[in-house]
């Protein structure tokens, strides 16, 4: 049975100018293992990431129910992939979470469906 679901859309432009006025603001979004990633990335690829971990995240959070707020926060939930590079929630907990991130020129968009245990 679904316990929620949530989509989140965010533009990449945002992005690139929070980073740009906020050099830190990814520190506030990624865990440290989601940072080291970061870090190895090069020009444009770094904004694309980050918009999609932000989105996916912010996605988890209305799935879960709560939003981003006093019961969870972006460093609360942790994104990685699996050995064919498909992205999954790893942390507060995995299972029964889905997760897809999709990216264009202008947006990041994720979506997490979340089923009881």
């Amino acid at each position: 049975m679904i316990k929620g679901i949530g989509i989140d859309i965010t533009e990449l432009s945002r992005i690139q100018a929070i980073l740009e006025r906020q050099p830190r603001f990814a520190e506030r979004i990624l865990t440290e293992r989601e940072a080291k990633i970061y870090t190895g990335l090069k020009g444009p690829r770094k904004a694309e990431f980050l918009a999609g971990r932000f989105a996916a995240k912010e996605a988890f959070s209305k799935a879960f129910g709560t939003g981003i707020g006093e019961s969870i926060s972006f460093l609360d939930i942790e994104i990685t992939t699996d050995q064919n590079g498909k992205p999954f929630i790893q942390k507060p907990f995995s299972e029964g979470v889905h997760l897809s991130i999709t990216h264009s020129r202008e947006y990041a968009v994720a979506q997490v469906v979340i089923e009881e245990a």
